[in-house]
């Protein structure tokens, strides 16, 4: 089953994404468009532009199973694409590293470019900080000693749509100029 294209404003991905939890239908995501989300998150910002964070699309059959038994779930299990972010410690002049900024606004750009495409995700990172599930992915996919496993998402064709969690309100979340 081919996914219809599907475009939105970014007001309206904002708005609309959700963190989808469930399993994905049969439909196939095309290379084409699997290539369109990692680049939202190439085109992320980061600090001084160390571009510190990496991808493994994971497609081929044997290693997604294999990403499904570390973190068991319906989302790993029925994903067509798993996308495996990574990141490498980069020390700047100024002594600081990115890699924690850099990687969380690669995958919100991640988030709203799979919404945007009329796919669904979930950004899973608490569950590999867990019996070295995040060291076992690593070893799993040969990713370079140097750089560490952060969060994955199953990326695929969502079999119900997701409705956005309500958020708290704007006064208790925003003040302008200063607390009273």
């Amino acid at each position: 089953m081919e996914q219809e294209e599907v475009y939105m404003d970014i007001f309206e991905a904002l708005s609309s994404r959700y963190s989808y939890r469930k399993e994905f239908s049969n439909g196939k995501i095309p290379d084409e468009n699997i290539r369109r989300i990692v680049a939202a998150g190439l085109k992320a910002p980061s600090g001084c532009n160390c571009q510190s964070t990496s991808f493994v699309i994971v497609t081929e059959d044997s290693l997604r199973e294999k990403i499904a038994e570390i973190l068991p779930s319906k989302v790993t299990r029925t994903a067509p694409v798993i996308l495996v972010i990574l990141t490498e410690e980069i020390v700047t002049p100024t002594g600081q590293t990115f890699e924690l900024e850099d990687y969380g606004a690669a995958v919100e750009n991640i988030l709203l470019a799979v919404t945007a495409l009329g796919y669904a995700t979930v950004w899973l990172d608490g569950m590999l900080k867990l019996d070295g599930k995040a060291e076992r992915i690593h070893r799993l996919l040969s990713v370079p000693q140097e750089k560490t496993v952060r969060a994955i998402l199953p990326i695929g064709v969502p079999k119900e749509t997701g409705v956005p969690r309500e958020k708290k309100s704007w006064e208790e979340r925003v003040v302008y100029n200063k607390f009273e």
